[in-house]
């Protein structure tokens, strides 16, 4: 069946948003007992070794192009690898979950306005309509109903840390439309990943000198293959891949989807439950996210 570009790319935006809606579940209870740079080393170290085996021939055949892209490789690495993960894990441990689901819907807005001022990316109309209803279907499923809830929330540091989090995850998509390095995807994804961590390891090692190793038991180090194999390895690369194929401001878009896995996940894993008000705010992030990417 051949498939167009723009149906992939949604696709793969979709998969990648799917797979981080059980991540937050994931990294809920495991950010309990270890610090927010180790879990995030520990995650991308899983990823890292998972990848390498099916790629280090293909990198050090590219071996040069990677060079040459190492000052555009690095800074994409710094915000979507070293620090956007251990912000979010730093933020989840002082904010509640409607703070952070809050904060969290910000990062399409951002990735929009990034893209209008970066990329030259036009703002339809149809595009805007879009993103309105997809935001009314968050704050719909968020606030359960009632708007009066958001005049009774508290801020804290961690909506702080979220809200910095959001802009750099924004930022990173943005680099990685920009980037011409003419790698091949997974090549790309090793490297990025790779350099990372090399940013990542003197901030956990100071979580380790300071906390002491964690306790790895046989559920957490499923927890970690899941966020490492999962949320890290396949999802980075389906979103790097959308994001190459429709744009961020689209890709961000379907982001929007997010609370709605999330909430269907917790609904088949822990039993929360799901009412009219879950029903109609699915209606308007889908209603929303057709509309804005409808070609």
């Amino acid at each position: 069946m051949n498939i167009s570009p723009s149906l992939r790319g949604a696709l793969y935006a979709l998969g990648a948003t799917v797979i981080w809606s059980g991540n937050f579940i994931v990294a809920r209870s495991l950010n309990q007992s270890i610090e927010p740079a180790t879990l995030s080393l520990l995650r991308w170290g899983t990823a890292f070794l998972g990848l390498l085996p099916f790629v280090w021939r293909e990198a050090w055949a590219e071996k040069e192009s990677i060079r040459r892209s190492m000052p555009a490789i690095i800074p994409m690495a710094i915000l979507g690898v070293t620090v956007f993960n251990a912000l979010l894990y730093t933020a989840a441990r002082t904010s509640p979950a409607l703070n952070l689901s809050l904060i969290a819907t910000s990062t399409p807005v951002f990735i929009i306005l990034l893209a209008r001022i970066f990329l030259r990316e036009k703002l339809s109309a149809r595009k805007v309509l879009g993103l309105l209803a997809a935001l009314g279907g968050v704050l719909l499923l968020i606030t359960n109903g009632d708007p009066s809830r958001l005049a009774g929330l508290e801020f804290s540091a961690g909506d702080l840390w979220m809200s910095l989090a959001a802009v750099l995850f924004a930022a990173y998509s943005i680099m990685v439309r920009r980037f011409t390095g003419g790698l091949n995807p997974h090549v790309f994804l090793l490297v990025l990943i790779g350099t990372g961590i090399l940013f990542l390891l003197p901030w956990a090692g100071w979580e380790l000198a300071r906390s002491g190793a964690p306790a790895i038991t046989p559920g957490m180090a499923g927890a970690i293959l899941y966020v490492g194999l999962g949320a890290s390895l396949a999802s980075y690369s389906m979103w790097n891949s959308a994001v190459a194929l429709i744009g961020p401001s689209l890709a961000g878009l379907i982001y929007y989807s997010l609370p709605l896995f999330s909430g269907v996940t917790a609904f088949l894993f822990l039993g929360e439950p799901m009412g009219l008000v879950h029903l109609a705010s699915a209606g308007c992030i889908l209603g929303g996210i057709v509309l804005a990417t409808r070609r």
